[in-house]
C-alpha cells in the first residue's frame, strides 16, 4: 500500500462526506462538482486496488481480510453515488456522506493492517 496516496484518499473522501452532508442540510442535489469529488475518491480507490493486489503476497497473515476489504472498497461509493442520482430527496446526499465516510474507514483499516503484516 501507498502510504502517501492513503493519507490523499482520506483526506479527499472526509471531504467529500462533509460536503455531502452539507448538500443535506442545505437540501441540495447532486451535481459535477460533487460527481468530480467521487470520482477523485474512486481513481484513488482503484489505484490503491491494483497496488494492493500486486503486493497481496507480501503479507504474512490476514490475506483474506486484506483481500476482502480491497476488492470491495471501490463498489461503496459507486453504489451509492448511483442511488443518490437516481433518488431525488435530500437522503440521498446523506447516503453518499455514509458511503464516503466507509470508505475513509475502510482505507484506514487496509493501511493498519499492511503496517502491521507486510
Amino acid at each position: 500500500m501507498l502510504l502517501q496516496l492513503t493519507q490523499v484518499l482520506v483526506a479527499v473522501a472526509a471531504l467529500l462526506t462533509l460536503v455531502a452532508l452539507g448538500y443535506t442540510l442545505l437540501d441540495r442535489l447532486i451535481d459535477n462538482w460533487l460527481l468530480g469529488l467521487v470520482a477523485l475518491v474512486e481513481l484513488g480507490v482503484v489505484v490503491q486496488l491494483v497496488r494492493g493486489l500486486v503486493g497481496i503476497a507480501d503479507l504474512s497473515e490476514h490475506r483474506a481480510t486484506f483481500t476482502a476489504y480491497l476488492v470491495t472498497l471501490p463498489f461503496v461509493l459507486a453504489i451509492t453515488t448511483l442511488g443518490a442520482i437516481k433518488d431525488k430527496t435530500r437522503w440521498a446526499m446523506a447516503s453518499i456522506a455514509v458511503g464516503a465516510f466507509a470508505v475513509v474507514v475502510m482505507t484506514l483499516r487496509l493501511q493498519q493492517i499492511w503496517d502491521i503484516y507486510a
